[in-house]
């Protein structure tokens, strides 16, 4: 199995080599190679070209290719993530508080960075003008950004909230003194994030693969909430240049913020079919979409575990928790 990731081998994807080096994928009969990823909405795009059979990337995305007209999309299988990661983090020490702040703001993204591609959907939850936004696409690391950001360059930086802080601790920045952020867990909360995806040729060739995966993948991720650090050294097997110290606050971060609501209680992995059904009416509604697609378009529950067998996160934590 050709499996295609969001980004460089790091912390927020840890249960999946954990999984690996565990042989959860081996005991359900499958070889899973994974391949590095651009952004978690370019994963999506890039499983339309057949080089995988599977990958990490954006449900929103997803559901915004099917309202486009795309047939060749994936399916997703197992969401990962119950909360949007994205956000515009700002100076918390500046003039933008609220979402009816950013009126005038320049702003900075990467080029196909979720939260960018998903900032008219924003303004349609907020009522923002989109045009009175200046935005600015750079492919330098948050590193560089948000330093810059701090001293005036720009007024705020797409990405998602724990990636923005633990780069920010990479660059020497204390993130919950010099940070803010304007986050869609709280202006937009219908969309969700991560999703584990596979092709639908391969899910129609392979169901059996497409069940072992989920199973291994929910193994993994029990194993990461009990051994955080276990998991941090299955990515640094895979990447020894890995800033442990940086990738561990972005995977506490990831498991408490994006995976820390109704996982806690539930388990992860399913999806509320209302919210599949608001994320389709405000894209379809912010870019001129004619199809609205169901639920059903875009995610197939079939082969997840039971839901008293999927994982859990230890404890409930509200979003305010980590911003």
């Amino acid at each position: 199995m050709r499996f295609i990731l969001n980004t460089f081998f790091s912390g927020p994807q840890a249960w999946f080599f954990l999984a690996a080096d565990k042989g959860y994928f081996a005991e359900e009969g499958l070889e899973v190679t994974f391949a590095q990823g651009n952004s978690l909405a370019r994963a999506v795009t890039t499983m339309t070209t057949g080089d995988y059979d599977a990958g990490y990337g954006d449900l929103n995305e997803l559901v915004r290719m099917q309202a486009e007209g795309r047939r060749d999309t994936p399916i997703a299988v197992m969401a990962i993530h119950n909360r949007p990661p994205y956000t515009i983090a700002v100076d918390a020490g500046g003039r933008i508080k609220t979402a009816a702040d950013l009126s005038g703001a320049r702003l900075v993204s990467h080029p196909q960075d979720a939260a960018w591609l998903l900032f008219p959907e924003f303004c349609r939850a907020t009522g923002i003008d989109p045009e009175s936004v200046d935005i600015t696409l750079s492919s330098a690391p948050h590193t560089e950004m948000v330093p810059q950001m701090l001293a005036g360059q720009w007024d705020g930086i797409f990405g998602f909230v724990n990636t923005v802080a633990a780069q920010a601790i990479e660059a020497g920045v204390d993130p919950a003194v010099s940070l803010h952020h304007l986050a869609w867990h709280t202006h937009a909360p219908a969309f969700y994030g991560g999703a584990m995806m596979v092709t639908r040729a391969f899910r129609d060739a392979h169901p059996q693969a497409v069940a072992g995966l989920c199973r291994a993948v929910n193994r993994g991720l029990a194993d990461t909430v009990a051994d955080i650090d276990a998991a941090i050294e299955a990515v640094a097997r895979r990447n020894p240049a890995l800033d442990r110290k940086a990738n561990r606050a972005r995977l506490v971060g990831t498991l408490a913020l994006e995976m820390g609501d109704a996982a806690a209680t539930q388990g992860l992995g399913d999806v509320e079919d209302a919210r599949l059904e608001t994320i389709a009416r405000l894209i379809c509604e912010a870019k001129g979409y004619a199809h609205r697609p169901s639920p059903a378009e875009v995610f197939d529950r079939s082969f997840l575990v039971p839901p008293s067998e999927r994982a859990r996160m230890p404890a409930a934590c509200p979003p305010e928790a980590k911003l």
